[in-house]
Parts: C-alpha cells; structure tokens; sequence
C-alpha cells in the first residue's frame, strides 16, 4: 500500500488525511501569531500618542490592520473548506487547496512582521533605522521561508 515516494507504508487516503492534518497544525501556529499581532494592532489607535503618527506611519499601521485581517480569515480557510466538502471524496483538492493558502498566509505574515518592525522603529528612532530593520527582518524571513527550504530540498536530491 505504500505509494513508493517516501518509504511509508500508507494507503492515498492515510496520505492525504496525514497531509491535511499537518496543514492544520501549521496554520493553528499561524492563527494564533495573526491573532495576537491583530489584537496589539487594534489598541494603538486607543493609545493617546496615536494621533502623533505622521501620514506614513499612519498609512502603514492601516496596512497592517488589513494584513492581519487577511492572515487571520486566511488560516480559516482550510477549515472552512474541509468542513464543507467533507464527504465529497475530493480530499486531494481539499489538501492541495490547503497547501496554496499556507503559502499565501505565510506570505502575509512574514509582510505582517516586517511592517511592524517599520512602523515601531518609525515611531521609537527614525524612518532611516527603520528601513534599514525592516530589510534585515524581510531578508532574514525571505531566507527562512524561501532560501533555506529550497536548500533542504537540494541537499536531499
């Protein structure tokens, strides 16, 4: 029963389940950061020095209410999906549907983390610094997220 590819011995369907099953662990991690990133998100404009926030910063706070928005009805998604068609027989379009949406919530929260890291460094020191931090953030989530796993994969050919 084994499908041959990685030495386990699974019918399609185990597969698919077990495939499904780590997408919604991953996207259960995501959840939660999206969540608590929107939830700090949405007290700033309660905060009194709010209002100081030039017109950029303010542009990129607004960026990252709809960000976390989006991240946050993203990780829904699968399940939303799952629970529709269940029962359909349509697992391989269920999980595959999945696996494009983590790609996109990833996306979305790496953009996330690093127009926070902007806007606070904006806000504490200067636009300069603040460039300069979000860069670092950006490359080193363009590595981990990018890079590296193209790396693994090379590594293993």
């Amino acid at each position: 029963m084994s499908n041959g590819t990685d030495g386990r011995d699974e019918t399609e369907d185990e597969r698919l389940d077990r495939k499904f099953n780590d997408l919604l662990q991953e996207l259960r991690v995501m959840q939660t950061g999206a969540q608590l990133t929107a939830g700090f998100l949405l007290t700033l404009p309660f905060q009194p020095s709010f209002q100081d926030l030039d017109d950029f910063d303010s542009g990129l706070y607004l960026v990252l209410v709809l960000l976390a928005a989006v991240a946050t009805s993203l990780v829904m998604g699968p399940v939303a999906i799952h629970r529709r068609l269940s029962g359909h027989h349509i697992k391989e379009r269920v999980v595959e549907s999945a696996h494009r949406i983590v790609y996109v919530v990833l996306t979305c929260v790496a953009l996330l983390v690093t127009g926070m890291v902007m806007l606070i460094f904006d806000v504490v020191l200067d636009r300069t610094y603040a460039v300069i931090t979000a860069a670092c953030v950006a490359s080193l989530l363009l590595g981990l997220l990018v890079v590296l796993p193209i790396g693994l994969v090379k590594d293993e050919d």
